[in-house]
């Protein structure tokens, strides 16, 4: 089976406009983006889908391959029909061109699932949540699964509700699961799901992958022990700046 990496990348994002193209460490974050996805080893192609020319030149002067998509695009999803539409590929990877903290292995554990279970259609990411705050943060999405690893649902408040203030405050209580917005999805599916309406629950919730389970799609949620950090201020950016200032160190 043929896969494809595809990084949606726009420039004029609501909260922090250019972003992509923000400097880390002496390089473009889509740059950081690019070269760690490049290291996955179940990709046969890798694409930044830009919606702006000052992507694209930038992309290609670090050598990367950008191709121009529609400025009106609502959705990452929908710039990344674009570009799958003509390829001969079976798996498409959305990978997030505002998280330069990527690890390559995150997009290979998640085609590798496509590929060893023919009956998967959409594959994302999860990790352990060890920080109580984050639990509470809307910004953080979560995430819970039955014994299978499919998501049963994702929200932005805290998954699942402990009742019980025994169990919530001892060790037998179940963990909670940050969401990672990666995906993986058999092409096919792709096109199914980017021309489903919007669901209720995704309008609610703003979480796009809702309207797969509202539909009756199953989604797998693998396990990673690897963190990203989604850039959408200059402060995400500077956590970030910090974060890689401090694995080099």
């Amino acid at each position: 089976m043929t896969s494809v990496g595809i990084i949606p990348a726009r420039y004029h994002a609501t909260r922090f406009e250019g972003k992509v193209l923000a400097i880390i460490s002496g390089k473009p974050m889509i740059q950081h983006v690019w070269e760690r996805a490049k290291k996955a080893h179940t990709l046969d192609d890798l694409i930044v889908a830009a919606d702006d020319e000052r992507i694209i030149k930038v992309v290609e002067e670090f050598g990367g391959k950008a191709i121009f998509t529609s400025k009106s695009h609502p959705s990452g999803t929908d710039r990344l029909r674009e570009i799958a539409n003509p390829l001969d590929v079976d798996i498409v990877v959305n990978i997030q061109g505002d998280e330069p903290l990527l690890h390559h292995s995150m997009i290979d554990h998640l085609v590798s699932a496509l590929i060893e279970d023919k009956e998967l259609v959409m594959a994302t990411l999860m990790r352990k949540l060890d920080n109580p705050r984050d639990i509470e943060d809307p910004n953080i999405v979560k995430v819970v699964v039955d014994k299978n690893n499919i998501a049963l649902y994702f929200s932005r408040s805290r998954i699942p509700f402990i009742r019980d203030e025994d169990i919530a405050h001892s060790s037998r209580r179940l963990p909670y699961y940050k969401h990672i917005g990666l995906y993986a999805y058999t092409k096919d599916f792709l096109f199914t799901f980017a021309n489903l309406p919007p669901s209720s629950l995704e309008k609610y919730e703003k979480l796009e992958q809702l309207r797969a389970l509202e539909n009756g799609y199953k989604i797998k949620v693998i396990e990673t022990k690897y963190d990203t950090i989604g850039v959408d201020t200059p402060q995400d950016l500077e956590i970030v700046k910090e974060r890689l200032t401090a694995k080099r160190g």
